[in-house]
């Protein structure tokens, strides 16, 4: 019994994502269509890219609560030195000029992630209290950074990373302009390259071995002659990466950067991977089941905007589906350790 209930755990979150995709496709005429289907791609990709950050992160079981305003900061800190460059280095060569602050930028969330490795795993700070401290960190940094104004002028690469499109299968038309039958999101393309360099890190490197080891039994990864402490501040900065990189992304998309506006990135990056079947305990799940949450958390934020429903209903909803979600985590924990407290 307890091996199917084991087999049961493992298919619901694609259960969970082909049954939104059902639901939201019978109820509405605009759902399913391909216009909406790339736009749906399009919505989560930058999620994407901080996802696959949080997975890692997840896998050891530890937390980031800091990934939104690390994304916050590091758009602010790369549109703020593209204006700075553009105006002090008016004779730069525009390819340094836009790549500089967006190095610059994905150099200093890395470093910031691996503060927060350095505090949970060297100086044994909970992950959830150390990367709290860092949230409130990265949030003054951004303001002041902004002083509380946007950001209007981004770097143009940036633009077409975050609204550009590829397209592919092009035709003739009569008047014989050449058009393409689908255009591919080019963040899209950037967030599909990352989940792809995530999935053969977990799968076939040992560092990713090594991960999943710390995240299924401390005790016994120290015993194997792992480095826990290295793989836990390695994870936490490699989250601290992509949470950087989504947020340069993010404003190309955007086309502003600001000190706010992202609320709702944080519970929904976490919320997409324990979504996926990722354990918030450790040592199960990967990035194939954090690309079936993010597909849930696409469909269903999504889908409520092409339904007849309340807007301030939508939150409570998502909620409850997020609940359900977590519920099932923990009980599928609880079948596989049940001697053991999962808690522990």
């Amino acid at each position: 019994m307890r091996s199917v209930l084991r087999k049961v755990g493992a298919l619901a979150p694609v259960i969970t994502f082909f049954t939104l995709f059902l639901f939201f496709s019978l109820i509405s005429d605009t759902f399913f269509t391909p216009a909406n289907i790339f736009n749906i791609f399009e919505q989560i990709s930058a999620l994407a890219i901080m996802a696959v950050g949080v997975t890692f992160v997840l896998l050891c079981a530890e937390i980031d609560l800091s990934i939104e305003n690390m994304a916050i900061f590091s758009g602010v800190l790369a549109a703020s030195l593209y204006a700075y460059l553009k105006a002090a280095h008016p004779g730069m060569p525009a390819f340094l000029a836009q790549c500089v602050p967006i190095l610059a930028a994905v150099v200093a969330t890395a470093a910031l992630g691996y503060a927060n490795g350095f505090g949970t795993a060297r100086l044994g700070l909970p992950s959830f209290m150390m990367t709290l401290a860092m949230l409130l960190i990265t949030r003054g940094l951004a303001l002041f950074i902004t002083k509380g104004r946007p950001f209007f002028d981004i770097p143009p690469v940036l633009t077409k990373i975050g609204s550009g499109a590829v397209g592919i299968f092009s035709h003739t038309d009569e008047s014989g302009a050449v058009r393409a039958l689908i255009e591919i999101p080019v963040i899209t393309i950037v967030a599909l390259v990352f989940l792809a360099v995530g999935f053969v890190v977990l799968k076939y490197t040992r560092f990713g071995r090594e991960v999943y080891m710390v995240g299924g039994s401390r005790k016994a990864a120290e015993l194997a002659g792992i480095n826990v402490k290295g793989i836990v501040s390695a994870c936490l900065c490699i989250c601290g990466v992509t949470a950087g990189l989504s947020g340069v992304v993010l404003i190309g998309r955007l086309g502003s950067a600001q000190a706010g506006g992202l609320e709702d990135m944080l519970i929904g990056c976490i919320s997409a991977v324990v979504l996926g079947g990722t354990s918030l305990f450790g040592g199960k799940g990967g990035i194939p089941n954090t690309i079936i949450g993010l597909l849930t958390f696409g469909v269903l934020y999504n889908g409520l905007n092409h339904v007849e429903i309340d807007i301030y209903l939508k939150q409570f909803i998502s909620g409850i589906i997020l609940l359900g979600a977590l519920v099932l985590n923990v009980a599928m924990a609880r079948i596989k350790t049940p001697d053991n407290a999962v808690a522990g």
